[in-house]
Order: structure tokens, then sequence, then C-alpha cells
């Protein structure tokens, strides 16, 4: 599968962003979906998933209740709403597919090329 996730920016402290990723290639309501983030000289950190229904999502305990993130299987796209955002969340954005419901990096097996997300303080 391939991913396209866009919607990157610079915001200052307090603002909103919303990222996007597009899927195409294989049968995207079949598989979850996350968003992980990965700050200059830091490893890759899980942020966010959704179960292949979107019935389901899980999220790091640093974005809970400030991030949401959706799916749309007719649009074969899942999206992260980013409210609130604070300095510490600036990091190239991620998204990926998988078969497990995880936050585990190494269970997703497709992965988008990033999206920067500046958040100034």
């Amino acid at each position: 599968v391939q991913l396209q996730a866009s919607g990157g920016g610079l915001v200052q402290a307090g603002g909103s962003l919303r990222l996007s990723c597009a899927a195409s290639g294989r049968t995207f309501s079949r598989y979850v979906m996350g968003w992980f983030r990965q700050a200059l000289g830091k490893e890759r950190d899980f942020v966010a998933a959704i179960s292949w229904s979107g019935g389901t999502t899980i999220y790091a305990n640093s974005v809970k209740g400030r991030f949401t993130i959706s799916r749309d299987n007719g649009e074969n796209t899942v999206y992260l709403q980013m409210n609130s955002l604070k300095p510490e969340d600036t990091a190239v954005y991620y998204c990926a597919s998988g078969t497990a419901f995880t936050g585990l990096p190494y269970e997703y097996d497709s992965w988008g090329q990033g999206t920067l997300v500046t958040v100034s303080s």
C-alpha cells in the first residue's frame, strides 16, 4: 500500500492542525491505521491508532484529550486532528498501516513519507 501524508506546517502553541493520510494499493478498510512522530534526534514514537472499522482508538498519554484520530474508509483516508498544540509536539508525523491494533511501530508494515509539524512558542 502507498501512503501519502499531508497537512503539516508551522503553527503557534495552542493552535490546531489536521493531518491527512491518503492510502492506495490495497483494501484500506481491512487495516489498522496509526500515526507516529519523530522529533529531531529522537526515536519514532506512537501517537494514535484506529481499528479497521474506526470503532476503536488508542492514544499516547502525551496527546490524549488533545488529538483525535479518525478515518473515512470510503475515501481511503485517515486523519489526525491536533488541538492545543505544544512546542513539544514538533516532529515529523508519519502514518502507517498494519494488521495489529497496537502502538508498536514494528507491527506496521507500510509507512508514509512523513509531514513536518512545527509548533512555535
